[in-house]
């Protein structure tokens, strides 16, 4: 696990030094995506957590029975989880034969079979997956334009004739392209809504997955565990039961069919019940951020707006060199020029922005 841990999450965890997006993009493909594999890789350890399910019958192989129950899924009775539910019960959501079918004929209680277990690690990795694919897409879309443009201008020291060179060929391809990076902008603009689209449909695809028990999962477990007299059914096991049941069937030596009922241990659930309720807290927080990002992307529609963000980016440049540049671009070329002004050295984007407004001509503002 060490070397898991050291190879792996540490690339992934690697920061790019030429920055083609913001901190809202940042919390999907990056922070939310590494906690996923992080998670998905703790759920693989067996050394740590011990097997996914040990079975108890006495009339069937361990191993046997153990692999029929993981495959065919066990079961609890939600409203025997809760404390105090009476000696006849010897789990949270564990009752006898008898019990169940009395119950169930008055219709007293239901069953609620769990077979979320057996894919756990592929979720978590899918997700993993979604929430880097929009990442993933502009990267394609952006095709290195910042980074071409860029090239060395990011360093504080650079060699004097090659410093001149870059620039020279940043101003040439801005004056040539310019009112030109709409679609460029709008693909950006695009992903951003794809991430908050995603983060959404997490949401509900996690609910579904854990049989509708995920949406106000969060604040459940949090009440619970607060409660003082911890009253009421736990949500962690109803959901995340550590000890199931599981029935299975065989023929006896006259040929009758003979039940046995199996109690099953889930250690994985331990974990498994506070990866998702850590989830359900952290999606909500990247939705919010999320929802605020859109707010913010709606709000450099406004001209004015715009221009502010870029005189903040941009502490070196004269005041009169950024109104005359900003009141001419279009909203791709603001956020090209947005993107070199975070990527760029401070210094050297002061000389690109002077050189840039001596070669752009003059116009009448555009929005």
């Amino acid at each position: 696990m060490y070397y898991i841990f050291r190879d792996n999450v540490r690339r992934l965890l690697n920061i790019n030094t030429i920055k083609i997006d913001n901190i809202f993009f940042f919390f999907h493909y990056k922070i939310t995506m590494v906690l996923l594999v992080v998670f998905g890789l703790l759920v693989t350890k067996k050394q740590y957590f011990g097997d996914p399910i040990d079975c108890i019958v006495d009339a069937v192989d361990s191993d046997t029975i153990d692999m029929y129950c993981w495959i065919q899924s066990t079961f609890t009775i939600p409203a025997l989880t809760g404390a105090g539910i009476g000696e006849e019960v010897p789990h949270p959501g564990v009752a006898t034969h008898d019990f169940m079918k009395h119950n169930m004929e008055s219709k007293s209680y239901t069953v609620r079979h769990h077979k979320y277990y057996q894919w756990v690690v592929l979720f978590l990795s899918l997700q993993a997956f979604m929430f880097y694919l929009p990442r993933y897409i502009w990267r394609s879309w952006e095709g290195g334009r910042v980074a071409s443009l860029v090239g060395e201008l990011h360093l504080p020291l650079v060699e004097p004739n090659l410093r001149q060179k870059r620039l020279s060929v940043a101003v040439e391809y801005f004056t040539r392209y310019f009112h030109h990076h709409n679609i460029y902008a709008f693909q950006f603009f695009f992903c951003e809504i794809l991430n908050f689209t995603n983060v959404l449909g997490q949401i509900y695809f996690t609910d579904r997955f854990l049989d509708y028990g995920f949406l106000n999962y969060g604040p459940r477990v949090s009440n619970y565990d607060e409660s003082e007299t911890h009253s009421g059914h736990d949500p962690k096991d109803e959901i995340f039961p550590k000890v199931a049941k599981c029935s299975f069937h065989k023929f006896g030596p006259s040929g009758s069919i003979i039940r046995h009922d199996a109690l099953c241990i889930l250690p994985l659930n331990i974990l498994n019940e506070k990866i998702f309720a850590f989830l359900w807290y952290w999606f909500l927080v990247v939705a919010i951020i999320t929802a605020l990002g859109l707010v913010y992307r709606i709000a450099t529609f406004l001209p004015t707006f715009r221009t502010y963000l870029l005189r903040g980016r941009s502490r070196f440049v004269a005041k009169e060199n950024i109104d005359h540049i900003s009141h001419r671009c279009y909203i791709g070329d603001w956020f090209l020029l947005y993107l070199l002004a975070k990527n760029m050295d401070a210094f050297v984007y002061r000389d690109f922005i002077q050189q840039l407004s001596q070669h752009l001509p003059d116009k009448e503002k555009v929005s």
